[in-house]
């Protein structure tokens, strides 16, 4: 997600003590502002593919499984908390344009218990279309401690969950954006700031415990890296930090997700300063699923049939798809479903920001689904 505001934390003993109240904790003043469009990164360095600059179901149907991958495979982001054409179109139309695609998951974002509400109201909707609806937490790191950072990732967890049962939570956005230090790879821990670091973990943590006071048995997403960053989850899986430091908190998660952008290149072969490295293998490391739950075409790259085609070519669907079964990939989330020029976002949209014209990624994509059955 793109336009974002970020959050901070303080292990202390309180931070492991269940929660018997909530929190009044100004979560909206910390928010990742809208959500996705693929956290540029300035740290690309120029001897890689120069990325460009930042940019339940029902209650009873969560509570029993999770859908298998081959119900999943193919999915969209959305923006229903964030207006422009997802304010002007409905989410019956909504899902009869996911449908029309073959798409079955659709993630959005959540930062407030008004979005999370609003949120959990759509989700009802796409369920009973048979497409699951799951939400991204997004929170900043504007915070003093990690102690806060976790209190206020706690209250968000706790109202997304009390709002509505997903059978999947993704824990923050792109955190690894905020922080990396500048024109840097990120696949070295020293690359990242040590006291961003502990706010961001504290978030993420507080997040998952938020949730899981709520629901045990939603899955927890680790929220979404970029470009080659994933020295942070690594520190977050062994407990160690940016310092050299070890022995600190661990975070468990379900599925590892990951974001790429077409200024990327190749995710199996992705080169900057520090060389040539296999994202993928990489988070394969972890031993869970991955999600590629946010791929995409900058709008500049050319024409609208260029996008296209790149969208569906061999750096991106084609590649996805063809390596999935090598690398444990379950799920694949085109950004985004609707361009959002105004917003800020920029016009990745499969359908133009009036929600209805389709644009030549919706048909390329629709025909690739159709092609290439999960």
């Amino acid at each position: 997600m793109k336009k974002y505001i970020q959050t901070n934390l303080r292990v202390t003993d309180a931070l492991r003590a269940p929660k018997t109240s909530l929190i009044a904790i100004a979560v909206a003043t910390s928010l990742l502002m809208a959500a996705c469009g693929g956290g540029g990164n300035d740290a690309l360095d120029t001897a890689s593919t120069a990325a460009a600059a930042s940019r339940k179901v029902t209650a009873a149907a969560a509570a029993a499984t999770t859908p298998p991958a081959s119900t999943i495979f193919y999915g969209a982001n959305g923006h229903n908390n964030e207006g422009g054409a997802y304010d002007i179109s409905s989410p019956a139309l909504q899902l009869s344009q996911l449908k029309d695609l073959g798409v079955k998951l659709y993630r959005n974002e959540v930062y407030s218990q008004g979005s999370a509400n609003k949120l959990a109201g759509i989700a009802k909707t796409m369920a009973a279309g048979g497409v699951t609806v799951y939400p991204v937490m997004l929170m900043s790191i504007d915070f003093n401690s990690e102690a806060d950072a976790y209190n206020a990732g706690y209250q968000l967890g706790v109202w997304t969950a009390s709002a509505y049962k997903y059978p999947y939570y993704e824990v923050s956005n792109e955190l690894d954006a905020i922080t990396i230090y500048n024109n840097v790879d990120g696949v070295y821990p020293q690359q990242f700031d040590n006291a961003k670091f502990q706010i961001a973990r504290g978030v993420i943590r507080g997040m998952i415990a938020g949730v899981k006071s709520i629901d045990t048995n939603g899955k927890i997403i680790m929220g979404g890296g970029t470009w080659m960053h994933y020295a942070l989850d690594q520190m977050l899986a062994n407990g160690s930090q940016p310092d050299g430091t070890t022995g600190h908190p661990v975070v468990n998660w379900d599925v590892t997700a990951w974001h790429w952008y077409s200024d990327m290149g190749d995710i199996t072969n992705a080169c900057g300063g520090t060389g040539c490295h296999d994202v993928l293998g990489t988070l394969q490391q972890f031993g869970k699923p991955i999600w590629i739950n946010e791929y995409g075409v900058r709008p500049w790259m050319g024409s609208d049939q260029q996008i296209a085609s790149y969208l569906v070519g061999n750096k991106m669907m084609a590649e996805f798809v063809a390596v999935a079964s090598k690398y444990n990939i379950q799920a694949i989330q085109t950004y985004q479903l609707y361009d959002d020029p105004a917003g800020g976002e920029g016009a990745y949209g499969l359908l133009k920001n009036d929600g209805k014209t389709q644009k030549a990624a919706y048909t390329a994509f629709k025909n690739f689904v159709a092609a290439n059955p999960r």
